[in-house]
């Protein structure tokens, strides 16, 4: 197994865990950037990983983290400061010269360009990223997934599926193919594994359905062993709600236009870009339920 060193940022999140595990288990040398130590950073240090702590925001510790790395995984959540820490990741690259550089991104942006944009903040960050990265020359793989099943169902639904047996949300009759976090996790240990042949490609990532979320609450109630059912939220009523739970200004920006596109069916797509790159289905909506049983079973 080579001995080069992959990079992961935002290395606590959800596709970054996942995919250092794989990498771990396959015998890679994996580091792991974190803004700080915490429960989640001593797990990714006990499974092997070279824990490092910086700031995307501080171009001083991103190349610090960087150096002697070959390839990086640029991933980070949903945050205002998205497009300044991309610059300092992909100056950083360009300056060490690193072999790939993954780009976790978005699939809305296959639908953008300078005068096609959404309403979203992070959105507009997103596809501004990859057009810096573009002119950058970086040998770069670029994975776009759709929504993901962990942030519609396990941060904002997962309350009322518990307590009243319904997914509220404000999508109407949109259809959508979300994706779990684990399999991004698993499509970009793939690509960092063996990057060469993916460098210059763009993966579209969706789970295996595209369906309404009327049909994916009966997906759930074949799982959950009891009738969930879907319950339409007006888009006034989902932003006031956020706004309640003092949700940041950009992340609320960024929800209510997810929204917005699913009422437009923008979301109803699907693609074999998974199967491509990890050689087996994506889980379905049935199976990520099952998976997240207890977070959905009323105690």
């Amino acid at each position: 197994m080579s001995q080069e060193i992959i990079l992961v940022t935002g290395a606590a999140g959800s596709t970054a865990r996942t995919a250092i595990g794989i990498l771990l288990e396959q015998g890679h040398r994996v580091r792991a950037m974190v803004r700080k130590l915490d429960a989640r950073a001593d797990k990714l240090r006990d499974l092997g990983a070279e824990v490092v702590v910086g700031d995307l925001l501080d171009i001083v510790a991103v190349r610090a983290a960087m150096r002697g790395c070959s390839v990086v995984y640029f991933t980070m959540s949903v945050s205002p400061s998205y497009l300044e820490a991309a610059a300092n990741v992909a100056v950083t690259a360009h300056s060490l010269g690193v072999k790939a550089f993954v780009n976790l991104s978005q699939m809305t942006l296959s639908q953008m360009s300078e005068t096609e944009t959404t309403s979203s903040p992070q959105q507009k960050q997103h596809w501004l990223a990859e057009q810096m990265l573009r002119w950058s020359g970086l040998p770069v793989v670029y994975l776009r997934p759709t929504a993901f099943f962990d942030g519609l169902f396990l941060l904002h639904a997962a309350k009322s599926i518990r307590d009243d047996n319904a997914i509220r949300l404000p999508f109407a009759d949109g259809k959508t193919s979300p994706i779990a976090a684990a399999d991004v996790g698993a499509a970009a240990a793939a690509v960092l594994a063996n990057p060469g042949p993916h460098v210059g490609k763009v993966y579209d990532l969706t789970g295996p359905q595209s369906l309404t979320m009327t049909e994916i609450a009966q997906e759930f109630s074949g799982a959950l062993g009891r009738t969930i059912h879907y319950v339409n939220v007006p888009p006034q009523i989902w932003e006031a709600k956020l706004r309640e739970a003092q949700q940041p200004a950009h992340l609320i920006a960024h929800l209510v236009t997810m929204g917005q596109l699913h009422r437009e069916n923008r979301y109803d797509r699907m693609t074999d870009g998974f199967q491509q790159l990890v050689g087996r289905a994506p889980i379905s909506a049935a199976e990520f339920a099952r998976r997240h049983a207890a977070a959905f079973t009323p105690a």
